[in-house]
């Protein structure tokens, strides 16, 4: 046999180990909702919405549950001339799991997101042993690139 035969017959195998190009639509990420609100026309484009508390709204009193949520960041955060919002790492990352955390099945806890680069940041999703499925974790992991192009409109790594 030659190699390009043995090379062939290697691919092919990697690949239906690997499921080739077989996907199913049930597998694809659904749209995430865009998580910003509308703004008027009044307003300026460049507004960024406030990042939300990481506590759970069980966990709050109700007398409190008629106050606005508190951002993470200061009002007074430094802005880029691009007019994106300078947030350290660890905001970032509560910001992308917040959003995630209204996809359906998202798990409770056991998720945790790396915030990582520069110009580029990007996220990344790890999930503890038994937190969730190996299909909802890939479903999950495919809605990530999505969620963090649309945050790099908005939001810039602090260094």
């Amino acid at each position: 046999m030659s190699d390009d035969g043995k090379d062939a017959g290697l691919v092919a195998m990697i690949s239906s180990i690997l499921g080739g190009h077989k996907r199913t639509e049930a597998a694809s990420p659904p749209p995430l909702a865009d998580f910003m609100p509308a703004a008027p026309a009044s307003e300026p484009a460049s507004v960024v919405p406030e990042i939300p508390e990481a506590e759970s709204p069980k966990l709050q009193d109700p007398s409190d549950a008629a106050a606005a949520p508190k951002p993470l960041a200061p009002a007074s955060q430094p802005l880029t001339p691009d007019g994106k919002r300078l947030l350290p790492a660890e905001a970032i990352a509560e910001l992308v799991l917040g959003e995630l955390r209204k996809l359906e099945d998202f798990p409770a806890s056991g998720v945790s997101v790396t915030v990582y680069g520069y110009r580029n940041w990007n996220a990344m999703l790890t999930f503890a042993p038994f937190s969730t499925n190996f299909q909802n974790a890939t479903r999950f992991r495919q809605a990530l690139p999505d969620l963090v192009f649309k945050l790099r409109r908005f939001v810039e790594l602090e260094i």
